[in-house]
Parts: C-alpha cells; structure tokens; sequence
C-alpha cells in the first residue's frame, strides 16, 4: 500500500524499542472510502478508550462515534476548519470526543481534559494495533459541532477524530496535503522533553 511505503521511507529512531502499533501509528489524511468499520472494530477501539485511568476513576470523557454517509457525518464535516473539511469526510468514521465540565458535586472538573487525553491515546493505540489510521483534529468549530450533537450544557467538546482504513493512494488528496504526507515524521529529542531524571 502507498501509505505503507510513505510511512516506512520515514526514518524513526526510538533510544530503545517502544509497542508496536506506538511506532508504526500515523496520523494520515488518505482513507479508504469504500471500507467501513465493522461493528467489532468500533467495538475494540471504543472500549481500550473505556479502560483508560481517570482522576478518581470519574472517567469524564464522551464520544459521538459518527459513520460516513449519515447525516450526523456530514454535519459535523461541515463543522471542521481548512483543509480537514477536504479530506476528513473520507473516513469511515467521524469521532467527536467530548467531556465533563462538572464533577457530581457540581465543582469544575480540573482534570478532565488530561484524562480525556489519556482515553483518545488508548483508543488511538488501539486502532494502530489493528492496521487503522486515526487524526486527531483541533481545527473545528466547536459550537457548531456541539449544537449539531445537541449535547448538554454539561459536557464540552474538545477534538474530533478521523478513523478509518488508510487509502491505497493519495490521489484523493489536494496537493498541499499530499506534500504534508511526505513530511517527515519527527519528534523532541528525550533530552528536550525530559527535564530531570534522563536516563
């Protein structure tokens, strides 16, 4: 598959070995429009994004798992910003990752977008493990996406996710994109991001 052959021309250098589908996972722009999630797929993602750790265990998180060709897809494609509204109605599905605001007793829930976090990882992950692609989008007009929902007051909407297989090709993909593709995949150095206690 091209995607394959972009991601492995990307050299990756970990300092020692790290998972699997931690180092093959690529955020692609290019998915299969014919291919569709099984319902034992969306199963296996959504519920390794079940089993992540939470402050309290509050788990806080909330998603609106929407499939292409419904309406509520199509929405919430119209809710994404530049370049994503081109290439993200391709996937098979559209995540709307939301969260709490409020814990029970009604105080602001400091942690919930760290844990949210934690739960889209985990879901991420997950997906890589079984040869799917996700992009996680912040470029979204939230208040848009929230009302096209009709989620409560309560809750308050942070990324969407693209899911879906990767594409063959990019030919469905506009040329800037197509660039962004080829970019190498690159990170901080361990000596960068770790402030104290390097090994």
């Amino acid at each position: 598959m091209l995607w394959l052959a972009i991601f492995m021309s990307h050299e990756i250098h970990t300092s020692t070995p790290i998972l699997s589908a931690l180092e093959t996972r690529f955020s692609t722009r290019a998915y299969d429009t014919e291919y569709q999630l099984s319902k034992d797929e969306l199963t296996a993602v959504l519920e390794a994004a079940r089993w992540a750790p939470s402050g309290n265990n509050g788990q806080p998180w909330r998603y609106s798992v929407l499939q292409r060709g419904t309406d509520l897809h199509t929405k919430v494609s119209e809710g994404l910003s530049g370049f994503n509204r081109s290439w993200a109605p391709m996937a098979s599905n559209l995540i709307v990752v939301s969260t709490q605001k409020f814990k029970a007793d009604g105080s602001a829930y400091g942690s919930a977008k760290f844990d949210a976090g934690l739960s889209v990882g985990h879901l991420i992950a997950q997906a890589s493990s079984m040869g799917l692609a996700t992009r996680i989008m912040g470029g979204i007009n939230h208040t848009a996406i929230h009302e096209t929902l009709g989620l409560e007051d309560s809750l308050e909407v942070l990324v969407v996710i693209a899911l879906g297989k990767p594409a063959a090709s990019l030919d469905g993909l506009e040329q800037g994109l197509v660039e962004r593709e080829h970019a190498p995949r690159e990170r901080h150095t361990l000596d960068e991001i770790v402030l104290h206690g390097r090994p």
